[in-house]
């Protein structure tokens, strides 16, 4: 069986179609966990009513709360309800086509048995334009999900016994906890295998989220996250944690060319000049990184792939 886990926080106008998404599903045996995170406008009804109308013998939907207003939090919490053998994670404005589910089930039962399955997503924006999402296969999975973000949120499943071999969401972290727990499923060397179809539309609202948007408005909150996934690294038995933790610097400068975006010269200085130190180990990066940066900053795109060249 498979266990789906979605944190909602005042979701009540948007949510239905988060549910209905899930509930056309065409495998079975299904559990849904719904974890209302202290929500204040009606979303606990919105997910009580639709418990009513679609649960069955075959579609198990638990709906439970969790009052710490954390991602993190609530979806430790739906996890520890679930009782698929494979998990995956959802946010509650983004939508799954009806077979993601089933090719879940079909690429974790081919051979090889993958511990983690990872689909290709498509950003939607508030004007409904779509913009497909490169699906990072083969090679360093660390680097590409430390460049990339390959295992966000919605962009995965994964087995139970690995998932528990990892540990669960770091409830401390409020932004970025899915880029740090990302790292920490992939240290210990997964096998993984991908669905090269884009079955999970990620969609911008424009309504407020669970775990926020922009920079400068949450700046020291990102920061906490690449801290942590430094520390996951320095503590993990990799043959070049030199390189990793120039990727994660890396994260930082593309963090302090955001802040600088945003008008914020005074959290973008500080974060570059550190990020910077830390990556001129080499005449080549000493060379390329300020000039990566001005690309960040200008917001032009395939930045990452040209650190991943780089570095």
């Amino acid at each position: 069986m498979f266990s789906i886990i979605v944190p909602v926080w005042n979701r009540a106008g948007i949510a239905g179609r988060t549910l209905a998404s899930i509930a056309a599903q065409t495998y079975r045996p299904l559990q849904l966990v719904l974890v209302d995170n202290d929500s204040t406008d009606g979303t606990l009804d919105v997910l009580r009513a639709f418990k009513r109308v679609h649960e069955r013998d075959d579609f198990e939907i638990l709906v439970t709360g969790e009052s710490r207003h954390s991602a993190g939090a609530a979806r430790n919490r739906g996890l520890s309800l679930a009782t698929g053998g494979h998990v995956l994670f959802f946010d509650s404005d983004d939508t799954m086509a009806p077979t993601l589910v089933e090719r879940y089930h079909e690429t974790f039962a081919s051979p090889g048995r993958p511990d983690i399955v990872v689909v290709a997503r498509r950003f939607v924006d508030a004007d409904g334009h779509i913009e497909p999402h490169p699906l990072h296969k083969g090679g360093d999975q660390l680097a590409r999900h430390l460049l990339h973000s390959t295992l966000a949120t919605q962009a995965f499943a994964v087995s139970r016994p690995w998932l528990d071999r990892c540990g669960t969401w770091d409830e401390e972290l409020p932004a970025w906890n899915d880029l740090e727990m990302g790292c920490r499923l992939l240290l210990p060397s997964p096998r993984l295998a991908w669905i090269d179809e884009p079955l999970v539309d990620v969609r911008s609202s424009g309504e407020a989220s669970i775990t926020g948007t922009g920079f400068s408005t949450r700046h020291g909150q990102w920061e906490l996250s690449l801290d942590k996934i430094a520390r996951d690294i320095a503590a993990a038995p990799l043959h070049d944690v030199r390189r990793y933790m120039r990727l994660v610097d890396y994260r930082r400068l593309a963090l302090a060319a955001a802040y600088e975006r945003e008008q914020r010269p005074d959290l973008s200085a500080p974060l570059k000049a550190e990020a910077l130190a830390h990556l001129g180990t080499s005449l080549r990066l000493r060379l390329a990184m300020p000039w990566l940066y001005r690309r960040m900053v200008a917001g032009r795109r395939g930045s990452a792939r040209v650190a991943r060249l780089l570095i």
